[in-house]
């Protein structure tokens, strides 16, 4: 029944994400569609707060574990959000250059794909011996699995709705 829970509300993160946010497809640009930052920045606390509620769901603590956790939690959102900044930033530059993008482009795109990814694991490495603190080693871990699922969900989201390379 767990999994099931689990499974069910990071399907449901999937519903906070439309297509057109993540970059201009030639439909999206060609039928004047656009979506503006306060829009993004709205579905972005959406994706937040049920990605929490996920967390509060699947971590069971006790009260007295919810009281020392949280707010390690909401600091390392805060760190991990300045990384979904970067990337909404990357693939934005992706969609201006979609249509004409040169080698240089291209190649500078990757290295800050790389550089993103890279960025994420070290930020979870740190981030570790901190949850640690408030938690026992399995919590630690589990913590870790829930948000790195939910964050390869949504990757694979955002991964499905970009076009590839032309």
């Amino acid at each position: 029944m767990k999994n099931f829970a689990i499974a069910f509300a990071s399907m449901m993160l999937l519903l906070f994400i439309p297509s057109q946010v993540f970059t201009q497809q030639p439909s999206a640009a060609a039928s004047g569609q656009t979506v503006s930052e306060q829009d993004i920045q709205l579905m972005r606390s959406d994706i937040r707060s049920a990605k929490k509620q996920i967390i509060a769901a699947n971590m069971q603590l006790t009260d007295a574990q919810a009281e020392k956790f949280w707010p390690v939690y909401d600091a390392y959102t805060q760190e991990t959000t300045k990384l979904g900044d970067a990337r909404i930033t990357l693939i934005k530059d992706y969609g201006k250059a979609y249509d004409a993008m040169t080698s240089a482009q291209a190649d500078d795109l990757l290295k800050r794909m790389t550089a993103l990814d890279k960025s994420a694991a070290s930020l979870r490495e740190q981030w570790t011996p901190k949850f640690r603190t408030v938690l026992n080693g399995k919590q630690t871990a589990l913590f870790f699995q829930l948000d790195r699922r939910i964050g390869l969900i949504l990757d694979l989201q955002i991964a499905s709705e970009i076009p590839l390379v032309k």
